[in-house]
C-alpha cells in the first residue's frame, strides 16, 4: 500500500498563491549529514489573488527556528509543510532547516553524489530544502551565500562575494524555485568565453571531477554552438555574466537547465572518441542545446503551473531539434525523430498511460515528463509552424518573448500571440494540446477526366477519461509523382479540419503516385492502402526523404506482419529494393543506414495489435531474425565491398559526415557477422580506436550470442569508466537471446560494479531487459517478475526512478491471456508493497486500471 493517499491536483483548480516573494536569501552551511539552510524570504500580498491561509511547502525538513518580522514564531507543521497567521501587510519570514544530503537517495532537493553536493529541484524538490511556496508561478530575485571546505561552491547568477570557506551569489532574474540549484565539491572546470552579439563577455565553464577534465571540450564547443545559434535564428541573447555546467555521475534525468547553473548527468555531457559512441555525441550536443535553450524557453519564460510543462519542454525540444537539423542532416534528425515518437510516444498515446500534451489532472507531477509532454509537444509546435509559416512563426515568437518576459506563461498566452500575428483562430488547433490518443488518418484515391481526388478520414481511438474525440486541424504536406517519377506536384500544404475531407488536384495526364503526410508533417498513424509495387516506387522515386524511407519501411512492415500471421517468407519485393539503397553510393550514408534498420519489434507487436491480432512476442522476433537473415543472405556478394567503402580512415571525428558513414558500416558489420561467423567483427573490435567501432563489433557479436571473448576484453579494458562500463551492462541484455534476456539480466544484478542508487546503471540493466522486446515479453514470464522484484527494491530509494521504469508494462494487455495474468501479478505485487511511494503508486494504478 502506498506511504499516503494519492491527492489528484486538477487544472480546473489552479487559483495564483496569495502572496508574491520580492526577495530570497539563503545561506548554507554544508555539512553532509546535517546542512543547515537558513532563509529569509520578502513576502507581499497578491492583490490577484483570492484570499487564502498562508502555506508553504516543506518535506523531511527539521525546523530549528522560525521568524516572522523578526520576531520568534512558532508555525503549525505537517509532513507536507507548515502553516502560520501572517500580516496583510508586506513581512519577512526566517526560518532556519536542517536536512541531511548524504542520506538523499531519491536524488531530490539537496543530495551527495560520490562526495559532491547537488541539487535538482524540477519538479518539486525545493520543499525538501527549506520552507517555499514550491510552485512555478512564484517568481523571485535570489541571492545565495554557502559555506563550506569544499574548494568549489557554485549556485545561480553571478558571482557574489569569494572567500575561504564560502561564496556567494546573486540572480537578478526572477525564477521559481524548481530553477534553484547548488553544487559543492572537488572540482576541476574547463573553461572557455563567449562574446555576444551586442559585446558581452560571458564566463563559460564545465566543471568535473578530477578525471573527466579531458572529456569536456566537444561539450564546450556544443554549448558555444548553440549560444551563437539561439542569437542568430531566434534572437535570443544569454544574460548573465557566467554560465556554468556540472556533470554529476547520480542523476534522475538527463540534465536540468537551472538558471546559469546547469546540472547534467555525466553521460550527456562528458565524451571522447575513445569512451563515446556517435550516437552520444549527438545526444550530448542536443542535450547541452536543449538546456541552454531553456534560458528563455523556460526560465526567463517560465510556465504558470504544472499542467502547462509542454510550453517550455514541447518548444525547447523542437528548438533543440532545429539546432541538430541545422547542424547536421535535417533529413536524418526527422526521420529519427519520427522513429523516436513512434517508439515511445505512440506507445504511450495507445495504452493505460495515455495522457493529453497539456493533462487535466496528475497526482505526482514526476509522472508527466513523459513522451508526450516532450516529442508530442514538439511536434505540435511543428505542426503550428507549418500551418502559419515560417515568418508568421518567427514574429509571434518575438511577440512571445517581449509580451510574457519575467512572467508564469499558459498555453492560451502561447496561442494568444499566433491569434494575434495571423489574425486566425487556433481554437480548433487547441485541441492538439487537450486530446490524448494517436489519430489514425486514412486515405482513399480517385482519379477521374484529369481529376486526382484524395479522399481522407480522421478517426482518434478512446483513450482513458476521453472516450469520444473531435476532428483536429491536421496539416498534411503532399506532392504528386508520375509514372515516370517525375514530380507533378511539389510539396502542397493541405489544412484538414473535419472528420472528412477531400481535396482535388486537376490536369494531370495520368493518375498520379500520392506522396502524403511529407516530412511527416503530423504526429498520426496513416492508413493507405498500397501494393509492394507502389511503395518500391516511391522508396525508389519519391523526392522527399521521410517519405522515401517510409516506403521502405512500409515495405518491410508488411513482410514482416505477412511472416508472422501467415508463415509467409521475407519478400522478395522489399529485399531488392533495400538492396539497391544499400549499393547505391548517391544516396547519403546515414539514409541508407535508416532504411537498413530493422523494424522495432514492439513497433511490430503494436501494429498487429491495431489490425485485431494477438501478438506473440517470440513469433514477432523469429520473422524479425528470418527478416535480418534473408536480408544479409540478399546482400551477400556487396557486403565486403560496402564494409571496404564505408570504414573511415584517419582521426575519429564525431561530425555528421563521419557519423553516417560509420552508421552504415555498423549496419553493414551487423550483415557481415551472420555471414562470416564473426570474423570481421572480431578483426574490428580488436583494431579499434574509438567507441563507435568498438561498440559497433562487439552488438555485432552479441546478437549472434558469439560474443563472450569480446565482451570479457571489453569489461577488462573499460571497468575503471564507469559510463562505458553502462555500455557493457546494457549491451549483454539488449542483445540477449529472448530466453536467455532475464537470465542475464539477473545475474549481472550479482556484478560487483552494479548498483541500485545509480539511476544509470540501473537502466543499463533494465532498461536495457525492457527493450528486448521478446525477452521482456517471455511466455515463461521471468521477464516481469524480476523487473517487478528491483522495482519494489528501488522504490524505497527511487521514487522517481521506479515510476518511469514502470512504463516498460504499459503494453501489457495486448498481449495473450497467459502473459496479462504474469504481468498483471507483477504489478499487483508492486502495487501491495508496503510503503510504496506515491510515485510509483500512481503509474502502477494507472498501467491497471488501464
Amino acid at each position: 500500500m502506498a506511504e499516503t493517499a494519492p491527492q489528484t491536483i486538477y487544472l480546473k483548480d489552479y487559483t495564483p498563491f496569495g502572496w508574491t516573494v520580492t526577495s530570497v536569501h539563503l545561506t548554507f552551511k554544508l555539512h553532509p549529514s546535517a546542512t543547515r539552510v537558513i532563509s529569509r524570504i520578502a513576502f507581499a500580498p497578491n492583490p490577484d489573488a483570492p484570499a487564502q491561509s498562508f502555506f508553504l511547502h516543506g518535506e523531511a525538513l527539521k525546523l530549528m527556528s522560525a521568524k516572522l518580522d523578526g520576531v520568534p514564531c512558532t508555525p503549525e507543521l505537517s509532513p507536507s509543510g507548515l502553516s502560520l497567521t501572517v500580516p496583510k501587510e508586506p513581512f519577512v519570514f526566517e526560518c532556519e532547516v536542517e536536512i541531511s544530503p548524504e542520506t538523499n537517495t531519491a536524488l531530490e532537493g539537496l543530495y551527495m553524489s560520490n562526495g559532491m553536493y547537488c541539487t535538482q529541484c524540477e519538479a518539486e524538490g525545493f520543499r525538501k530544502i527549506t520552507y517555499y511556496p514550491d510552485r512555478p508561478d512564484v517568481m523571485s530575485t535570489f541571492t545565495v551565500r554557502i559555506e563550506g571546505a569544499e574548494p568549489v561552491l557554485l549556485s545561480n547568477g553571478n558571482k557574489g562575494k569569494q572567500g575561504a570557506g564560502f561564496a556567494e551569489w546573486h540572480d537578478p532574474w526572477p525564477k521559481p524555485a524548481y530553477l534553484f540549484a547548488l553544487v559543492a565539491g572537488d572540482l576541476i572546470n574547463h573553461p572557455d568565453r563567449f562574446q555576444t552579439q551586442s559585446g558581452r563577455d560571458v564566463e563559460l565553464n564545465i566543471w568535473v571531477r578530477k578525471g573527466d577534465e579531458t572529456k569536456c571540450a566537444f561539450g564546450m564547443a556544443a554549448l558555444k554552438a548553440s549560444m551563437r545559434w539561439d542569437e542568430t535564428v531566434y534572437g535570443r541573447e544569454y544574460d548573465l555574466d557566467i554560465f556554468n555546467i556540472v556533470a554529476v555521475d547520480d542523476f534522475n534525468m538527463g540534465a536540468m537547465e537551472n538558471k546559469g547553473l546547469n546540472i547534467f548527468n555525466s553521460s550527456c555531457v562528458l565524451a571522447s572518441p575513445e569512451t563515446s559512441t556517435d550516437d552520444n555525441f549527438e545526444r550530448i550536443e542536443a542535450i547541452i542545446a536543449h538546456e541552454y535553450f531553456h534560458n528563455w524557453t523556460g526560465n526567463r519564460i517560465t510556465c504558470r503551473d504544472w499542467f502547462q510543462l509542454c510550453l517550455k519542454e514541447g518548444l525547447t525540444v523542437y528548438r533543440d531539434s532545429q539546432f541538430t537539423s541545422d547542424l547536421r542532416s535535417a533529413p536524418v534528425k526527422r526521420i529519427s525523430d519520427v522513429s523516436d515518437l513512434r517508439a515511445r510516444q505512440f506507445r504511450e498515446d495507445s495504452g493505460p498511460l495515455a495522457h493529453p500534451v497539456r493533462p487535466e489532472s496528475f497526482v505526482e507531477i514526476n509522472n508527466f515528463y513523459t513522451a508526450t509532454v516532450y516529442e508530442k509537444g514538439a511536434e505540435v509546435i511543428g505542426m503550428l509552424k507549418r500551418l502559419v509559416g515560417d515568418d508568421a512563426y518567427y514574429k509571434a515568437l518575438d511577440l512571445y518573448f517581449t509580451r510574457h518576459d519575467g512572467e508564469a506563461a499558459t498555453i492560451e498566452d502561447w496561442l494568444k500571440v499566433f491569434e494575434e500575428v495571423t489574425g486566425r483562430s487556433l481554437k480548433r488547433f487547441k485541441r492538439w494540446y487537450s486530446s490524448a490518443g494517436t489519430p489514425r488518418l486514412s486515405v482513399t484515391e480517385s482519379f477521374n477526366n484529369g481529376r486526382y481526388t484524395l479522399t481522407f478520414k480522421q478517426e482518434t481511438p478512446p483513450t482513458p477519461g476521453q472516450p469520444q474525440k473531435k476532428p483536429r486541424v491536421i496539416p498534411i504536406a503532399v506532392g504528386l509523382l508520375g509514372p515516370d517519377g517525375a514530380e507533378l506536384q511539389p510539396t502542397t500544404l493541405l489544412e484538414m479540419t473535419k472528420r472528412q475531407q477531400s481535396f482535388s488536384f486537376d490536369g494531370l495526364a495520368a493518375k498520379p503516385v500520392a506522396s502524403i503526410l511529407r516530412d511527416f508533417s503530423a504526429p498520426v498513424v496513416l492508413d493507405h492502402a498500397r501494393s509492394n509495387a507502389e511503395r518500391a516506387f516511391l522508396l525508389a522515386h519519391d523526392t522527399d526523404p521521410f517519405n522515401k524511407w517510409e516506403a521502405g519501411q512500409a515495405l518491410r512492415r508488411a513482410s514482416l506482419i505477412a511472416s508472422v500471421t501467415t508463415g509467409a517468407a521475407p519478400d522478395t519485393a522489399f529485399l531488392d529494393a533495400a538492396a539497391r539503397v544499400a549499393r547505391d553510393d548517391s544516396l547519403d550514408p546515414a539514409f541508407r543506414a535508416l532504411v537498413l534498420q530493422p523494424i522495432g519489434q514492439d513497433d511490430l507487436a503494436a501494429e498487429l495489435h491495431a489490425e485485431g491480432h494477438t501478438p506473440d512476442p517470440q513469433a514477432i522476433y523469429d520473422a524479425s531474425e528470418t527478416m535480418a537473415q534473408s536480408l544479409a543472405q540478399h546482400l551477400a556478394d556487396s557486403l565486403p565491398r560496402l564494409y571496404a567503402q564505408t570504414t573511415v580512415d584517419g582521426p575519429f571525428v564525431p561530425d555528421a559526415a563521419g557519423a553516417g558513414k560509420r552508421a552504415l558500416n555498423a549496419r553493414i558489420l551487423a550483415m557481415l557477422t551472420r555471414m562470416d561467423g564473426g570474423a570481421q567483427a572480431r578483426a574490428q573490435f580488436a583494431t579499434a580506436d574509438n567507441m563507435t567501432l568498438q561498440s559497433a563489433a562487439l552488438n555485432a557479436l552479441l546478437a549472434q550470442d558469439i560474443g563472450s571473448d569480446e565482451a570479457a576484453a571489453f569489461f577488462a579494458q573499460w571497468q575503471g569508466d564507469r559510463l562505458v562500463m553502462d555500455k557493457w551492462f546494457a549491451a549483454q541484455v539488449a542483445f540477449a537471446a529472448p530466453e536467455k534476456a532475464a537470465n542475464t539480466a539477473e545475474a549481472l544484478t550479482n556484478h560487483p560494479l552494479f548498483t541500485l542508487k545509480n539511476p544509470n546503471r540501473f537502466r543499463a540493466v533494465f532498461g536495457a531487459l525492457a527493450t528486448n522486446h521478446a525477452g521482456f515479453h517471455h511466455a515463461s514470464g521471468q521477464g516481469y517478475r524480476l523487473l517487478a522484484d528491483w522495482l519494489i527494491k528501488l522504490d524505497t530509494l527511487n521514487p522517481q526512478t521506479t515510476a518511469r521504469m514502470c512504463t516498460a508494462f504499459q503494453t501489457y494487455s495486448r498481449y495473450d491471456a497467459a502473459r496479462q495474468t504474469s504481468a498483471k501479478a507483477s504489478l499487483e505485487r508492486i502495487l501491495a508493497t508496503d510503503g510504496l511511494s506515491r510515485d510509483t503508486t500512481e503509474m502502477v494504478t494507472r498501467i491497471l486500471e488501464g
